[in-house]
């Protein structure tokens, strides 16, 4: 099982993770190239014939409304990942409702339909905030895939009992259904390498053999990340510009490559082959 997800957002967000502006109108002083990167995600999967699960900003939704309509008309799934991407274990239950409100209201009247799958910005669902999972079914959200099941610089759930598809249930006796993060075991370490800058830092044949080897695989891609012409931002961490610059001029050929080489289905798809009542369960 193969899934496969774009998580859509400007290049500069990863600077805004910790301290996005509230105030939307100042990154009008940021070059916008989402169009651009859009337009080879689409190409690359129409010329594969594969489509995917898009989690979308609220803010994206605002700003470019015919990306959302675009995805959408074009056949693929589309969830939410949050309003601005502000990292959620910054925010209060009461913050948290509201950023879930918006983005889901953005998306939703736009095309006219329920979003019921959610990633968390960063993947920043933790250990320390897990009580959000409560708030993302009381939002009706079916599917979640915000968990990544090691140590990360914004979180990450190193405790997580399955890198592959289980449920969630809470103390309340609420669940969800959680597309975690998988990762590959070698030499003992456990290695992620499906998406962002571990894909793009990996070579091809290295990233086709632990697919291949793989039962279940969750890939998550940016635009950003097939950009290589992207303008460099100031005042970032070396760690950052490593996982968010490394790899860039060979990207597109590696996406393409790996569709034409995989069968991938989106969210739902994978979650009609599973069988939910024999999955681990994750107890928070």
């Amino acid at each position: 099982m193969n899934i496969l997800t774009f998580d859509i957002e400007e290049w500069f967000h990863i600077k805004f993770d910790n301290n996005f502006l509230e105030d939307e109108m100042s990154l009008s002083n940021y070059e916008s190239r989402l169009n651009q990167n859009m337009e080879f995600i689409f190409d690359a999967l129409d010329s594969s014939g594969k489509k995917g699960t898009f989690f979308c900003l609220g803010w994206v939704a605002r700003k470019y409304p015919k990306i959302i309509k675009k995805i959408d008309s074009l056949g693929h799934e589309i969830g939410s990942h949050s309003n601005n991407h502000k990292l959620l274990f910054k925010l209060n239950r009461e913050e948290l409702r509201e950023d879930i409100k918006i983005s889901k209201n953005s998306i939703e009247d736009l095309i006219g339909k329920k979003i019921d799958i959610y990633r968390a910005p960063s993947f920043s669902l933790g250990e320390k905030n897990s009580w959000m999972i409560e708030e993302l079914i009381d939002f009706e959200i079916k599917y979640d895939c915000s968990i990544f099941p090691a140590t990360r610089e914004n979180g990450g759930f190193p405790s997580f009992v399955s890198p592959s598809p289980c449920l969630i249930k809470t103390k309340n006796n609420c669940e969800i259904k959680e597309f975690p993060i998988n990762f590959y075991n070698l030499f003992g370490k456990n290695i992620i390498f499906s998406g962002g800058g571990y894909f793009r830092i990996f070579p091809y044949f290295m990233i086709k053999k632990m697919m291949k080897e793989s039962s279940y695989v969750m890939t998550y891609f940016h635009p950003r990340d097939f950009d290589p012409d992207q303008p460099v931002l100031k005042d970032i961490s070396l760690i950052r510009y490593i996982k968010s610059y490394i790899g860039l001029k060979s990207s597109k050929n590696k996406l393409v490559k790996l569709l034409n080489d995989f069968k991938f289905e989106c969210v739902s798809e994978a979650s009609n082959i599973i069988d939910w009542k024999n999955v681990p369960i994750q107890y928070i």
